[in-house]
């Protein structure tokens, strides 16, 4: 890390909230590698017990510990988990794509959102909070559509979308993103009223596309798993229903995460790690080139994104800890691969 003067200091403790998942697993990695110290919450540590030798065997002279959460709205759930923590990247989520009722969706995890502020707002060792938010809180991806999206641009489509007398069918999957985008707004709102003392930041991720940190023990998880089901040639049918948009890296993901938290200056800011543009009849060609001798299907063209993103802040904070820009949608897509090759 080329930071001469951090905001939080190297050596101290970050607190990253679902630990075990794809991105989160990515920002422990990335700020072990950077000489922080983390505490992980998981939801059930004997499940997760992989975690520890992972993270003692890829960097050894810093301290990974897992502290369980299981209830995220308990009173006080994350009282012990805060406590003399430097910062905290807040990525644990409980509402999935399926979510229909998004009133009622944030009504259920707002309060435990509110909870863990509050809990670092009254962690006076607190000095820098990032909560995750979704590329879809943004915007719809639509490829025949060209949007100059902003840092502050909000998914105002999927909220009219699931607002309207429209049929689920119709509605698809705009309740999770109305949801994102409303939720990210009241996240927002606390932080204007309550003033905490910290620095905050939000993280909208996109489709992620890299390397799994462990794939025997932890999987091809999340969208990487997408890239394996092409790779095998199964469920082919789903791809035909995600449109052309951006992914981000996991890598440059995790990496965001460290430079939102230590970077001087960064508050009050949204950014979107949005790593490369990519459809997934382009990953198929991708994996093709890997694989010559696998029969990767061809998928049909189905578009191209065209939207202006401000992507570019995003890439001046990671140039800023010493990486060289973006990572490519092959580069992704080839430590994918090689992740999925190891089981």
């Amino acid at each position: 890390m080329t930071l001469s003067n951090p905001k939080i200091p190297r050596g101290s403790t970050v607190l990253v909230t679902g630990a075990n998942g794809l991105i989160a697993s990515h920002a422990v990695d990335q700020l072990l590698a950077v000489g922080y110290d983390v505490r992980g919450t998981v939801r059930d540590p004997n499940k997760c017990a992989w975690m520890k030798p992972l993270f003692a065997s890829r960097h050894p002279s810093r301290h990974f510990d897992i502290v369980q959460v299981s209830d995220f709205g308990a009173p006080g759930a994350w009282n012990e988990a805060v406590k003399g923590v430097a910062g905290v990247a807040a990525v644990a989520g409980e509402a999935d794509l399926t979510i229909q009722d998004v009133d009622n969706g944030i009504e259920k995890e707002m309060p435990w959102n509110e909870a863990l502020l509050q809990a670092a707002k009254d962690e006076p060792s607190v000095k820098s909070f990032v909560y995750t938010s979704s590329a879809w809180a943004a915007w719809t991806p639509d490829p025949t559509k060209k949007v100059e999206l902003t840092e502050w641009s909000y998914n105002d489509d999927a909220v009219r979308l699931v607002r309207s007398d429209a049929t689920p069918e119709e509605k698809g999957i705009a309740p999770y993103m109305a949801f994102k985008a409303l939720l990210e707004q009241r996240i927002w709102d606390w932080v204007k009223r309550e003033k905490p003392s910290f620095s905050f930041n939000t993280i909208l991720p996109s489709t992620v596309i890299g390397e799994c940190l462990d794939p025997k023990n932890q999987g091809i998880p999340s969208t990487c798993g997408l890239v394996k089901v092409l790779a095998d040639g199964v469920n082919l049918d789903v791809f035909s229903q995600l449109p052309a948009q951006w992914h981000s890296d996991t890598r440059d993901t995790g990496l965001l995460y460290v430079a939102a938290l230590v970077t001087p200056g960064v508050d009050g800011e949204r950014l979107f790690p949005f790593s490369d543009r990519y459809s997934w009849p382009r990953i198929a060609q991708i994996l093709k080139k890997l694989y010559p001798q696998k029969d990767i299907p061809a998928l049909e063209e189905n578009g191209w994104d065209q939207n202006e993103v401000p992507n570019k802040r995003g890439e001046e904070l990671l140039r800023g800890l010493g990486q060289d820009g973006w990572t490519t949608l092959e580069d992704s897509v080839k430590a994918c691969a090689a992740s999925f090759a190891q089981l």
